[in-house]
């Protein structure tokens, strides 16, 4: 058998090919190590003053809940920031909010300035908020808007 350089190269291609997603696979943590990690972590906590950690949603205007985010996935969660991104669904309150209509807009998300948390100070919790639309906005809102997460 004599050297073949056309059936080297596509052996060489095929062993890259498989060797990428093998080694993001080896790369992630394991479970027991990601939940050790969150633990530490701040937690963002709810209109209903219950903590969490890498949330899929999340209501920005407890009041009314006519702001909200949801299809949340989270990029970085560590001590002293979150990023990810996600949807900001809006009521418009056109003609006024119990009659507006929600218009959902992605965005960026990061949380940081985490502080102990009031109900429970050895834990930290973020305390800042911000969002940064990414394609369209609503109506009168700037690309980026930065709101205090209360205790």
């Amino acid at each position: 058998m004599g050297s073949n350089p056309m059936r080297a190269a596509v052996t060489l291609c095929a062993a890259a090919a498989l060797a990428v997603p093998l080694g993001t696979a080896f790369a992630v943590p394991p479970a027991q190590d990601t939940a050790r990690q969150t633990q530490d972590d701040p937690v963002l906590v709810d209109c209903s003053s219950q903590p969490d950690v890498r949330p899929a949603a999340f209501i920005l205007a407890c009041g009314d809940g006519n702001s909200r985010l949801s299809a949340l996935h989270w990029v970085r969660w560590d001590a002293d920031a979150a990023v990810g991104r996600g949807t900001n669904a809006v009521n418009d309150c056109v003609p006024y909010c119990a009659a507006g209509a929600f218009h959902s807009y992605p965005v960026t998300v990061r949380l940081d300035q985490p502080r102990a948390w009031e109900k429970d100070p050895g834990e930290q919790h973020f305390t800042r908020i911000t969002l940064t639309y990414t394609d369209g906005r609503p109506d009168g809102f700037p690309r980026v808007v930065t709101y205090p997460l209360g205790d």
